[in-house]
């Protein structure tokens, strides 16, 4: 079995996640001015995980489907983000790792996942109970065209968990693919029929569960470098289909489009993993670079990079948290804290929020270091800190009040 050292995983790893120079990453990392340009460089950020997943929360001055393009691509606009899924753009919105926006031309490898989801996940079997609500929401779309969500489904009965059936059959409408999103509005999902959405030639493919896997499991590894079984089963939901994974894996192995590979941690075990033989030959060179520790970027608690605590925990000895959760009392960093990432390591993160009235990004509150806390911080961790939230205020439009404090504030 190949073997790959704790630091040129964590290298490949940002290789492949696009945190590198473009030489390493063979990914753009500029967006300035906007316009088609900019698009297909987020777009090709994007087809490198296979997904770009979204959460609501913009308390930091953007969502995270900008943060994350927006650590990536120096000056770009963060509005961009927030425009991608549009008419005439190559994404779909669907479920990837989480709720993602996805290439489109992976819509027929999620076949499988619209089967599964005519029961839907958390409600049921809901278009089987409640067909005439299902019947005439369809209806209404066909005959009236796009509409948004707070136009078609009943009234919120209080959260997530408590939405009235036509919420529910909605939902269940869009997960078993009788739905599709045509775009999104103020982040309001505008439905529409399918048909009208997702172009013929992806609409009409059918993929075989096997082939479907194995194309999945190889995004995965594509956008992580080295990872194990369990990361690359975690990244796309795929973690009930142990059998199927496994034979993929086999085959891919059998193909040679993937190589076992054990990473080898400081503390002398080993841990089994994949990675593509040209990550591998990629993993050596990148051993050999000096990447900048005092040019910073902020990275979104749900990047690509971060959402695996445990193998944050063991890349970069950083105890990746989001206490949005939990009362302000109980939080030690935060309520949105985002990760500072300096050359190839973690070196702290920033709770950040943003006021459009008076066009200011404060800095609520800073730490230094991961696991380890250090007594003081190194001048070039402090650097790097600056220089990745005026990157950021750059980005959302916003003058960053706080920056020059190295202290936790």
């Amino acid at each position: 079995m190949d073997s790959i050292s704790l630091r040129s995983t964590r290298r490949l790893a940002l290789a492949r996640a696009g945190l590198l120079k473009p030489e390493w990453t063979d990914l753009p990392s500029k967006a300035a001015g906007g316009g088609k340009r900019a698009l297909n460089a987020a777009l090709a950020v994007i087809r490198r995980f296979g997904y770009l997943q979204l959460d609501t929360v913009s308390i930091s001055g953007a969502r995270t489907h900008s943060i994350v393009l927006l650590s990536r691509l120096q000056g770009m606009d963060s509005t961009l983000g927030e425009q991608l899924l549009r008419p005439g753009n190559p994404l779909f919105e669907y479920w990837g790792h989480e709720a993602s926006w996805i290439p489109v031309e992976l819509y027929p490898y999620f076949g499988f996942r619209r089967k599964e989801f005519r029961s839907h996940p958390w409600f049921g079997d809901v278009l089987t109970q409640h067909k005439k609500i299902a019947k005439h929401i369809l209806s209404r779309l066909r005959k009236e065209g796009p509409m948004r969500s707070s136009e078609i489904g009943g009234k919120n009965h209080g959260g997530w968990w408590n939405l009235g059936a036509e919420k529910k059959v909605l939902l269940g409408l869009w997960c078993a693919g009788d739905l599709a999103i045509r775009e999104r509005s103020g982040f309001q999902r505008i439905y529409d029929l399918p048909e009208r959405v997702i172009p013929r030639e992806h609409a009409t493919k059918k993929v075989p569960l096997s082939q479907a896997i194995e194309k999945l499991l190889l995004l995965s590894l594509e956008g992580h470098g080295f990872a194990s079984t369990s990361t690359l089963a975690a990244t796309f939901r795929l973690k009930k289909k142990k059998k199927e994974i496994e034979s993929a894996l086999r085959r891919l192995q059998e193909k040679k489009s993937i190589v076992p590979c054990g990473l080898l941690p400081e503390d002398g075990s080993s841990i089994r993993g994949w990675i593509r033989p040209d990550d591998l030959e990629l993993s050596q060179r990148l051993s050999r670079i000096r990447p900048r520790k005092d040019r910073g970027v902020l990275l979104s608690p749900f990047d690509p990079v971060l959402w695996d605590r445990g193998r944050v925990l063991q890349l970069f000895g950083f105890d990746q948290t989001l206490e949005i959760y939990k009362p302000a009392p109980q939080r030690v960093y935060g309520y949105y804290c985002l990760p500072v990432l300096a050359g190839d390591r973690l070196v702290g993160r920033v709770d950040l929020k943003a006021d459009r009235k008076k066009g200011v990004l404060k800095v609520l509150s800073r730490h230094f270091g991961g696991i380890e806390k250090p007594k003081k911080p190194a001048p070039c961790d402090q650097e790097a800190m600056k220089t990745a939230l005026l990157r950021f205020g750059d980005g959302v439009g916003l003058e960053v009040s706080g920056v020059g404090s190295a202290q936790t504030i």
